[in-house]
């Protein structure tokens, strides 16, 4: 999949500011929008390095300078579609860091250059 059909990744305010307190106390971070088969998809955070990215996982872009990867199943199930990272209340996903006390960290996907941040959330 060339750039050009890549998603793009932004944040909200929200997200942003859960990811800079996270960096300042834990260091490099990364993200990995995970594949679940029964609770849908979630963005999955971990120290930079923790998780063990493969061939089928592509960069996408970045948030707060923290690198954002998607399965190559996931870009072709969700072909022209941009991803939006935010929190929400309630406990992280799995082995996921949780963006802050009470919270843990959402997808919304939108159309492309779309400006509504209340798109769908996994």
């Amino acid at each position: 999949m060339d750039s050009s059909q890549l998603p793009r990744v932004t944040a909200t305010a929200a997200a942003e500011r859960a990811v800079a307190d996270l960096v300042a106390r834990r260091g490099p971070l990364m993200f990995v929008q995970s594949g679940g088969c029964c609770d849908g998809s979630a963005p999955m955070c971990f120290e930079l390095g923790e998780f063990l990215t493969g061939d089928q996982d592509n960069l996408v872009g970045e948030v707060g300078g923290c690198p954002v990867y998607v399965d190559q199943r996931q870009l072709d199930a969700w072909p022209h579609t941009d991803l939006v990272l935010d929190v929400e209340p309630g406990y992280a996903d799995g082995l996921s860091l949780a963006a802050g006390p009470g919270l843990h960290f959402v997808t919304r996907y939108t159309a492309p250059g779309s400006t509504d941040q209340e798109g769908q959330t996994s």
